[in-house]
């Protein structure tokens, strides 16, 4: 596979990481009783072994450039000693406790089934397809979104960053703003972490393995997607009502 056409199968692979019951969690149309869902299943399936993925790709890989881009990504997702001043998982707690969930809930999470293939899938591509592919997965997927291509073309939209005033947990939930720490952390190292990803990607990805790397993108997305459906269903988001709604 080319490279025009490897950066181009990846950016179609994470313009398809959307999800239709999303709208419904950003429009407060989840039952708060119901939110803790969402958050113990972002939290067991990769928000608290996030960093754990990430190193998973520097000990597999040969290149010294790429383990110090994936050096510095896994120091402020274990540390935030960049930017952040405390590990990022950490922070992520601060939504649940800022809402007044029982914390105790993310000690012993049961995932639904479709979580459950997501994280093995997580789990399988991190550790036994080399160091290139848990490279894509981790920092590109994971942390990637929809609108990857502004990363690399500054005239295609860019991801939207209302102010942390109008984020859907303040808006909706009565978050106190101040529990938005990883919110402001992301902002401010994920702009690098973008452009780190692509240039591992583009710059270190032997073209034997683009095509392995492509395939293991296209399965990242219907994995999560899967998880996502599962999840909407639980927190008692359908089609239909969503449609009602619109």
């Amino acid at each position: 596979m080319i490279l025009a056409d490897f950066q181009e199968a990846l950016l179609q692979q994470m313009e398809r990481k959307t999800h239709w019951a999303w709208p419904a969690f950003t429009g407060g149309l989840v039952a708060r009783d119901k939110l803790h869902i969402h958050l113990e299943h972002e939290w067991e399936v990769y928000v608290r072994d996030f960093p754990v993925m990430v190193g998973r790709a520097y000990v597999q890989c040969p290149i010294p450039e790429v383990r110090r881009e994936l050096a510095e990504n896994l120091y402020e997702e274990e540390t935030g000693g960049l930017a952040a001043g405390k590990p990022h998982p950490e922070l992520f707690l601060m939504y649940p406790q800022g809402l007044g969930m029982d914390l105790a809930r993310f000690e012993r999470v049961e995932l639904l089934p479709a979580a459950r293939a997501y994280r093995g899938f997580l789990d399988d591509v991190t550790t036994s397809r080399g160091w290139a592919v848990a490279a894509a997965i981790a920092t590109l997927f994971i942390e990637g979104t929809a609108y990857e291509r502004h990363e690399l073309d500054e005239s295609a939209p860019a991801r939207p960053e209302p102010p942390l005033e109008k984020h859907p947990l303040v808006e909706h939930y009565n978050l106190p703003v101040e529990c938005l720490a990883l919110t402001k952390a992301h902002r401010s190292v994920e702009g690098e972490h973008r452009k780190a990803a692509w240039r591992v990607m583009l710059d270190h990805v032997p073209e034997g393995d683009r095509e392995r790397v492509a395939t293991a993108m296209h399965q990242a997305v219907d994995a999560w997607r899967a998880y996502r459906d599962d999840v909407a269903r639980a927190c008692g988001v359908t089609r239909e009502t969503l449609a009602l709604t619109a």
